[in-house]
């Protein structure tokens, strides 16, 4: 059972929940209203986060590097080098105001319903169709419960793999190759035979962040192993 926890504030009625998630640097919180009309929405830096007022703000809080909106959760993941102690209250108090105030999640209006990347299509054959029904149905509510979601990528019908990209505290989380692998591949390729193998989907952008910071890594490491030599010389 993931501990809750709560802040409410004077002349306020909104209490606001938190909930723990498999990612530590990740954070749920339940406003106790709904956020969107059951799409999910993702915010990894100010660029994107600039259509949504409440994700620039939460983006702009030093140590916050995500923000991700679920039907009736706002997620928050946070800089290793931050503790949750430090943050938690800052987050409150943004949530506290947007959503005492009524405004707009977005700057246009309402935001789109539903996900669209597992609604089926007159194109989809009917193993993509078992495929996104099982994801929508099965694996999305359970995603959903630690904090994050999945989005279909595509099905490729001559290697049986399927894509699949990783949003909210799922993404990063070290136990995220477990959740592909035991959880949902297990279960599409119980009901679906047609399936081989489930793989995280990077796209171009988190592929370039990924090998930078894998390069950053390595310098780090090297300069420690020359400061190691030198201080034995």
């Amino acid at each position: 059972m993931p501990r809750l926890s709560g802040a409410r504030q004077q002349a306020r009625t909104m209490f606001i929940q938190t909930e723990t998630t498999p990612n530590e640097a990740s954070l749920k919180f339940i406003p106790g209203v709904d956020v969107t009309n059951g799409a999910t929405h993702e915010f990894l830096d100010l660029r994107s986060a600039l259509p949504s007022p409440l994700a620039t703000r939460l983006l702009t809080i030093d140590g916050v590097v995500g923000v991700f909106f679920g039907p009736d959760f706002v997620t928050c993941s946070k800089d290793d080098s931050y503790a949750w102690s430090i943050l938690k209250p800052e987050v409150f108090a943004v949530l506290m105001e947007h959503f005492s105030s009524g405004a707009p999640l977005f700057k246009d209006g309402q935001a789109a319903d539903g996900p669209e990347d597992t609604r089926i299509l007159d194109t989809d054959s009917e193993i993509v169709g078992m495929i996104k029904e099982l994801l929508e149905t099965r694996v999305r509510p359970a995603i959903m419960e630690d904090g994050g979601d999945i989005e279909y990528k595509g099905f490729n019908e001559e290697t049986g793999i399927v894509q699949l990209k990783l949003k909210g505290s799922c993404r990063g989380c070290s136990s995220s190759s477990v959740t592909l692998k035991n959880g949902i591949e297990r279960m599409l390729m119980h009901y679906v035979p047609e399936v081989q193998s489930v793989e995280q989907f990077i796209d171009e952008e988190e592929r370039i962040a990924l090998e930078e910071f894998d390069k950053l890594e390595a310098r780090l490491g090297k300069k420690k192993d020359d400061s190691h030599e030198g201080k034995q010389k």
